[in-house]
Parts: C-alpha cells; sequence; structure tokens
C-alpha cells in the first residue's frame, strides 16, 4: 500500500510542473490556516467560538498533585504533554510574529494570532505563580507515548514537574520571560492591564533564571522525562541573554541592556551557530538585539549585530561563508526531525533582518557580495513557497491548503475519531487500530505544517514516521509572521 502511494506521489509530481512554474500562493489563505492551526492544539476548557469544532475539553486536572491550576496552554505536537520549553518558545515566537508583522495583518488575523498567544501566556502564568517554583511540564511522556488516544479520553499519568529554587532551571525559566515579556508588548495597547501583568511576571521569572543557574533538564526530578524530548542539548547561557533582551526591548531598561553588555561575552553571545529554535536562541538574539544597533546607533551591542550579520551570510548560498545545506529542491535542511522548524524559523529572522536593513537604508556585506533586504526577502520566499507546495513533490506541507497535502499526519487527536462522533471512550491501547491503519485522518487539522521532507525532497505519507509527518507549534508559530509579509506582499518577487 505505501509503495503505491509513493508511485502515486512521484507521478502527481510531473502533474504539478504548470504549479511549481507558476509558483503563485494565497498567502493569506496559509496565514488564516496557519493560526487556525493553534486551537487544535489547545488543552484545557474549550471556549464557545471554538473553530476547530472536532476536539473538546481536555486535561481538566492538570496541576491537582501540587494544589495549582495548570490547566490549559497547548500540547506541543501529536501527543498529550504539555512541555513548557517549547511552549514558550512558540508563545514567544507568535508574539515576535504579531510585534513585527501585526500592523499588516488583516484585523480579523491579528485578532486569532493575539487570541492564540493568550491561551499560551494565560497558562504561562500559571506555571510561574508559586514563588520560587516553575512549573516546567505536565504529563508523564513514556505512559503518555506508550498509547495512542485522544486529548478528552486521556487516562495516563498527569504528571506535574516542578523545579524549586535554589535548582536551576534557566533555559525554560528565561524563555518564559522572553515570551512574556514579548506578549507584553503584544497587549499593552489593548489590554494594559494584563500587559503589566505579564511583564510583572517577566521580570520575576527572570531573576528565578539568573539567581539560580543551570539546565532544567540536569534536575533529576525532571531530566527522564523531559530528555530525550526536550532536554536542554545546547546550554542555558542563550536563554538567559534572550531574556534579558526581550526584557530590554519591554521596559527600556538599562539594567537589561548593562546585562546584554556585560555578559554578552561570558553567556556565549559571540557563538555564531547556525540555528534558531526552541534550544537555541543566538542567531534569534542577535537578530533582535541588532534592532537597536541599527534604529538606535546603539554601537556598544555592536558585536551583537556582527553576529546577526554573519548569520544571514551563511545562508546566502552566493556568500564566500555559506555553509547550510539545501536539498535539491532548494529547503534548507538539517539533519535530524521535524526538519520544517527550521526553513519556518530562519525565514522569519531573513524578513524581521530585512526591515531593520530597509528603516535604516543599509545593507549587508558577505566577503564580496552585497546582500541587501530584497536578497534576504527572496531567499526566504523560496523556503515559504517550497513548503507551501512549490516541491519536488508537488506537494504542500501545510495540512488543508492547496488539494494535496499530507493526509496521515502523526496526530492523535487528528487520526482517531471525534468524541463529537463517537463519544464512547477510546482506550489506551485501543487507539492502535487508527494508528496502524492506512486510511487519512478522520479530522482535518488545518494549517499544522508537518516535519517535512527528507535531504532528498521525499516525503512518504506515513503516520508512524513521525520525524517527518508530526506538527508541532514551534515550526507554525514563526511561519505567522513571514505569511503575514507575503500576504500583504503577494507581488513581491
Amino acid at each position: 500500500m505505501k509503495g503505491v502511494f509513493v508511485v502515486a506521489l512521484i507521478a502527481f509530481a510531473f502533474l504539478m510542473a504548470a504549479k511549481l512554474a507558476s509558483g503563485s500562493h494565497d498567502y493569506q489563505d496559509a496565514l488564516t490556516k496557519a493560526v487556525l492551526f493553534f486551537e487544535g492544539q489547545r488543552s484545557g476548557f474549550l471556549p464557545q467560538d471554538q473553530r476547530m469544532s472536532w476536539r473538546s475539553n481536555s486535561g481538566l486536572s492538570d496541576g491537582w498533585t501540587y494544589n495549582a491550576d495548570l490547566v490549559g496552554g497547548y500540547y506541543d505536537a501529536g501527543d498529550n504533554i504539555k512541555f513548557g520549553f517549547p511552549m514558550a518558545f512558540t508563545t514567544t515566537m507568535l508574539a515576535w510574529s504579531v510585534l513585527e508583522f501585526g500592523a499588516i495583518m488583516p484585523p480579523n488575523e491579528l485578532r486569532n494570532a493575539m487570541l492564540a498567544i493568550r491561551w499560551a501566556t494565560d497558562y504561562l502564568l500559571k506555571t510561574v505563580s508559586q514563588p520560587n517554583r516553575i512549573f516546567v511540564q505536565v504529563g508523564d511522556p513514556r505512559s503518555d507515548h506508550d498509547c495512542w488516544e485522544r486529548p478528552e479520553d486521556m487516562d495516563t499519568a498527569r504528571t506535574v514537574y516542578a523545579v524549586d529554587a535554589p535548582n536551576a532551571a534557566s533555559d525554560v525559566a528565561g524563555e518564559t520571560a522572553a515570551a512574556l515579556a514579548a506578549s507584553s508588548l503584544v497587549f499593552w495597547s489593548t489590554d494594559p492591564g494584563y500587559a503589566e501583568t505579564l511583564l510583572r511576571n517577566a521580570i520575576s521569572a527572570f531573576q528565578f533564571a539568573d539567581n539560580y543557574r543551570g539546565a532544567y533538564s540536569d534536575n533529576a526530578n525532571v531530566k527522564y522525562s523531559a530528555c530525550p524530548y526536550y532536554c536542554d542539548f545546547d546550554g542555558y547561557q542563550d536563554e538567559l541573554l534572550w531574556g534579558a533582551a526581550w526584557l530590554r526591548r519591554a521596559t527600556k531598561d538599562d539594567n537589561f541592556l548593562n546585562y546584554l553588555q556585560t555578559n554578552g561575552k561570558t553567556l556565549g553571545a559571540d557563538d555564531n551557530i547556525n540555528e534558531f529554535g526552541w534550544d537555541n536562541k543566538h542567531a534569534g538574539l542577535n537578530v533582535l538585539v541588532s534592532k537597536e544597533v541599527l534604529e538606535g546607533n546603539l554601537y556598544s551591542l555592536e558585536s551583537f549585530k556582527a553576529s546577526a550579520d554573519s548569520f544571514m551570510c551563511t545562508l546566502i548560498p552566493e556568500s564566500p561563508s555559506s555553509h547550510i545545506e539545501y536539498t535539491p529542491g532548494g529547503l534548507l535542511f538539517r539533519p535530524g526531525g521535524s526538519n520544517l522548524q527550521h526553513a519556518t524559523s530562519i525565514s522569519f529572522l531573513e524578513l524581521v533582518y530585512a526591515n531593520y536593513l530597509d528603516h535604516t537604508s543599509q545593507s549587508l556585506n558577505c566577503g564580496n557580495v552585497v546582500v541587501s533586504a530584497q536578497t534576504l526577502r527572496q531567499h526566504a520566499k523560496r523556503q515559504v513557497d517550497y513548503i507551501l507546495g512549490d516541491n519536488p513533490m508537488g506537494l504542500s506541507y501545510m495540512v488543508g491548503y492547496s488539494n494535496y497535502y499530507p493526509q496521515r499526519i502523526h496526530h492523535r487527536g487528528s487520526s482517531l475519531p471525534s468524541i463529537k462522533d463517537h463519544p464512547q471512550f477510546i482506550a489506551c491501547k485501543e487507539g492502535s487500530t487508527y494508528y496502524n491503519s492506512t486510511d487519512p485522518n478522520p479530522n482535518v487539522l488545518v494549517g499544522a505544517i508537518v516535519g517535512g521532507p527528507g535531504e532528498d525532497d521525499v516525503y512518504v505519507d506515513n503516520r508512524d514516521d513521525f520525524r517527518k509527518s508530526e506538527p508541532t507549534t514551534y515550526i507554525n508559530a514563526p511561519f505567522i509572521g513571514v505569511l503575514a509579509y507575503f500576504a500583504a506582499n503577494p507581488n513581491f518577487s
């Protein structure tokens, strides 16, 4: 059956030649769907205006073992766990998307994006609601991953994982500080009281992160449940700088400026790592801080801009310092699973940096190659169009966009009958029937971007190949800003 499907995909690729040549996409439709995706990932009591109607309430007793309310937030991917580290990063990226591109979003999508942010921040506030403690995870991943069941049916252990001072959680606390600070800027004009609450808690989370330095996944009580899923592989230092940078932007407080200036080198700001995602913030940090150099002439932060320039040069194939891999079809590629997370996050940074360069009429020099804002946007657009269907498979990697997209994604709620259609309980192992089925998922998780193809541009529509077929919140979050830009500039070429 799978072999037949591969042949069908290859045959269909030839039929897509005309579409590939045109390269035209409805970016506004893609934006609408990318935001809608987050409703399919919601945990907790769902609101009356929930549009992803095949979902229902779940995780309603989360936190009870600590006498805490930890209801809400997002499931990170196709499972039913709430991992604080990637959820906080997802929130930061949703907020940054709105801060950079919200002004050009259609009003309804801006509203929906802000609702997506608030669903996350309401939960993140709960995770830092107790003094000298941060809740970093809800749900035991081993028992969860041993089951294939709807979130509405969860009967696995909803274990709560907390880190108490003086134990360290600089990475999760630093990223939570960044998320709350960035989100405070989003809500400042529409709900100043809420924004103030977010900012106050951001400062408190950052103090926890800085006072008790270390990685949360080094904590014995957390390690064997956070790992190998969301271990801190790259160290906690980048999250300290990242949190400080967002607090500087949110508060304009020189104390955070001094923190960046004093701790930049010792915490690795000069580490030129060509990666940006839930575990490594260096590239995003350098782009974010560069705004103050480019637009505010704050030359004491020049080293951050130099690192941002260097990062951008590694992305451009014509640059002498280019060393990012691309697939034959042109997709930015890094080894490991969920590759499209790199394409969406790095495209976002390119568009943000292009805006900063434009505002100051600057370009950057990559050896003997001059890279303009236009060049960065063209590079980002190639990644976007690849994801939306301009690729050797002729396949949209966003579920529900175009007529040809993955049908068998690795996602429990999507692949099992909806509780609305099948109200009877489906037990842990009973879901295996649906997992092993070759039928398309009965519930379309509209807007979900899957992990994507391999380095050979090949994608097989297999539910069990989670590295390629599983969507995640942190693939989608930066893509909101990217799609907002191209929706507002559809004729960009």
